[in-house]
């Protein structure tokens, strides 16, 4: 009996890990007949594995989604990796996940044998999180929006600009693209006619007011919905619109800043330029000085202006006036 548990457990691991097996090809892994795959497969189908089979020459089997969620069978790599994943999601930029997390995270560390739970306390001990205070973003809101995308939904919502200024959307939602710090959703907006990317923070579902209104998906703005955001992002109207030329390659730049900070330009091998904005120059002058590297401002002049005047006070601070 134990025999046949392990071996129904290395089947499962085996459908787990590839779209489609064909029966010869699990028999010959497992060791056993075809006929032994068959009643493996019948046992698992008992414990609540929806599991596919085609007959037939190039026929096979195939794990499918059942009506329940029944145990699943990582190998080493995958566990460790799940737990990292669920303890970073239980710090990350969605909210009410936080306890699903640590709930789910405990019950696979108690799981976890002893070299893999050494490896993950390892990896906690050794780590500490850098993450700002970015904007968190509701779980419901969140999986609704990924919904309507994926079932081609039309969705309404409130939007909050940068402003604080509200209006109403009715939009044909694409894509949800994740920077590392924020969640956008890249639309085509029906009453503007054009793709729109909206904060997913600064989103209030509306209640559906009928069934649900379907739509054919567009192809979003250069076949890359994830590049368009990023642009749109870089682009975003600021009070201040900077170019600034560093003394350093662009690998190297790019290294030190995030994908939605700015578009970087090669200009020789030795030199890059940063296109960025912010609405406070004291901010820019914090963003800039963590490159560690000479750079020049092409623009704005109120830029120029404000590093002049921080380079006077820190001159006087240090006793040199």
């Amino acid at each position: 009996m134990l025999e046949t548990s392990v071996r129904v457990l290395k089947l499962l691991a085996l459908l787990q890990r590839r779209r489609e097996w064909g029966g010869a090809e699990l028999a010959e892994r497992l060791g056993v007949t075809g006929r032994t795959v068959r009643n493996d497969v019948d046992r698992l189908r008992q414990l609540g594995y929806q599991i596919d089979a085609t007959t037939g020459r190039g026929g096979g089997y195939r794990l499918g989604a059942g009506a329940a969620l029944p145990p699943l069978v990582l190998d080493d790599d995958e566990a460790v990796a799940v737990a990292v994943g669920l303890r970073a999601a239980a710090a990350g930029s969605v909210a009410g996940i936080e306890d699903a997390s640590l709930g789910a995270l405990t019950k696979l560390e108690q799981t976890l044998p002893r070299r893999l739970r050494a490896r993950v306390d390892a990896l906690k001990q050794a780590t500490v999180s850098a993450a700002g205070g970015g904007p968190v973003v509701d779980l419901d809101t969140l999986t609704r929006i990924a919904a309507a995308a994926h079932e081609h939904s039309r969705m309404r919502f409130e939007y909050a600009a940068h402003g604080g200024d509200t209006s109403a959307r009715d939009v044909e939602p694409h894509t949800l693209v994740y920077t590392g710090r924020r969640w956008y959703l890249l639309a085509w907006d029906s009453d503007r006619r054009d793709w729109r990317t909206f904060r997913a923070d600064r989103i209030t579902l509306l209640p559906d007011d009928g069934p649900p209104q379907r739509f054919i998906p567009r192809e979003p703005p250069g076949g890359d919905a994830a590049a368009y955001v990023l642009r749109r992002v870089v682009d975003a109207p600021h009070r201040y619109k900077v170019r600034i030329r560093f003394a350093a390659p662009a690998a190297v730049i790019a290294e030190r800043s995030t994908p939605t900070s700015g578009r970087i330009t090669p200009l020789s091998a030795d030199e890059c330029e940063l296109v960025t904005g912010n609405d406070s120059l004291f901010d820019l002058v914090t963003y800039l000085g963590k490159f560690d590297v000479p750079f020049t401002v092409l623009e704005p002049p109120e830029l120029r202006a404000f590093l002049r005047t921080l380079a006077g006070r820190y001159q006087a601070a240090a006793g040199d006036v």
